[in-house]
């Protein structure tokens, strides 16, 4: 049987001179066909981004839209690239037969798995998504991506670290509340999978008696380390990189834009005056956290004031998580590169759970 050129797997789809496992690697063949550059969406939201800066830097009125764009920028720039980095690091050394041994299989595990791997991971709520989408690409289910993406914002170490610097004890509650969602949406998410109520995945196909520990080792000794190898290797993490910035980099330049104007032109302490431990306060948080969410380490520092003003533990939750769950960014990135179903579903799911945990936390916290 030929080849899929996208992702290597048996083809049956014919598209020109090649054949394709499924339509989703037809329509990335079809994306890999060079166009020209000012008709890619990387390009136009770039010069978009750069005019309306500028812009903001010399209009006087805007000013507080620079100052919101370039402190945004400081906060998360690192973590992107980080993530691009990772991503181009799993695209040149990490081989599907790896993520497909503990990410794409359809059992509760692989929830653990992917919540497990999301927690180690010292990314950003953004820097993960570039990570995500290339464990995707890979093979990832879609349940354990989705499992991945919400334990990763906050219950990483870094937040981890950031979290118990503000709220003490308490960030106990937080963390482990954040990873009882990441696991609890898994398992939906394996249910609407089974139900076909979400999109499927790339097939892989999974050896159970494949060992990646000893497959680790004998790709170590066959390796030959050289200056050729090594600029190769480069070469090839730099150019995953690169393809992997062209899906996702977009879409954060669109959600820093937003989250800009919305930090600039929305006075923060309206916001604290109806921030109560109540459900109405709750319901407010949900829909500010939606507006001006950032980037975790960003977002960390202003749900440690609300709960400062407020004394609403459940509120802080409710920004750091549902600012995740409903952010344009994610979502967007969602629909585009796994599917609409997905994107939709992922608010439908998380949200009840984090309003109920946020009114449990004001209750008895």
């Amino acid at each position: 049987m030929p080849k899929d050129p996208i992702c290597g797997m048996e083809g049956t789809i014919p598209f020109g001179k090649y054949y394709f496992c499924s339509d989703n690697c037809v329509k990335k063949f079809k994306k890999g066909i060079k166009t020209p550059w000012y008709k890619e969406r990387l390009y136009l939201i770039l010069i978009i981004t750069l005019l309306v800066v500028s812009v903001s830097y010399f209009v006087s009125f805007l000013n507080p839209f620079f100052d919101a764009f370039i402190d945004y920028f400081k906060l998360i720039w690192w973590a992107v690239l980080l993530g691009l980095l990772i991503g181009g690091l799993i695209d040149r050394f990490v081989p599907r037969e790896y993520v497909s041994k503990y990410l794409a299989q359809n059992k509760k595990r692989t929830i653990f798995y992917a919540t497990f791997l999301g927690f180690i991971m010292s990314a950003c709520s953004h820097g993960i998504l570039a990570i995500s989408i290339e464990l995707y690409k890979k093979g990832a289910s879609v349940p354990a991506i989705i499992a991945f993406l919400l334990a990763a914002p906050w219950a990483n170490i870094v937040i981890t670290v950031l979290l118990f610097s503000f709220f003490g004890f308490k960030a106990i509650f937080l963390i482990v509340a954040a990873i009882i969602i990441a696991i609890t949406t898994g398992f939906i998410f394996q249910l609407l999978d089974k139900k076909n109520l979400i999109e499927k995945a790339k097939s892989a196909k999974v050896d159970e008696k494949f060992s990646v520990w000893k497959d680790i080792k004998k790709r170590k000794k066959a390796y030959a380390f050289s200056f050729n190898a090594l600029l190769n290797d480069s070469k090839g993490v730099l150019h995953g990189s690169w393809t992997l910035s062209k899906m996702v980099l977009w879409w954060i330049l669109i959600g820093m834009l937003l989250a800009s104007a919305a930090r600039a032109f929305i006075p923060v302490h309206i916001f604290h005056q109806f921030l109560g431990p109540t459900l109405l306060g709750i319901a407010i948080t949900l829909i500010i956290a939606t507006i001006i969410e950032v980037c975790s380490e960003g977002s960390s520092p202003i749900a440690f004031e609300i709960y400062n003003q407020t004394g609403a533990l459940g509120n802080s939750f409710v920004f750091l998580m549902s600012g995740v769950t409903t952010d344009m960014t994610e979502i967007g990135l969602i629909w585009s590169n796994i599917g609409k179903k997905a994107a939709i579903w992922l608010p439908i799911v998380t949200i009840p759970q984090i309003v109920l945990v946020g009114f449990l936390f004001n209750m008895f916290l």
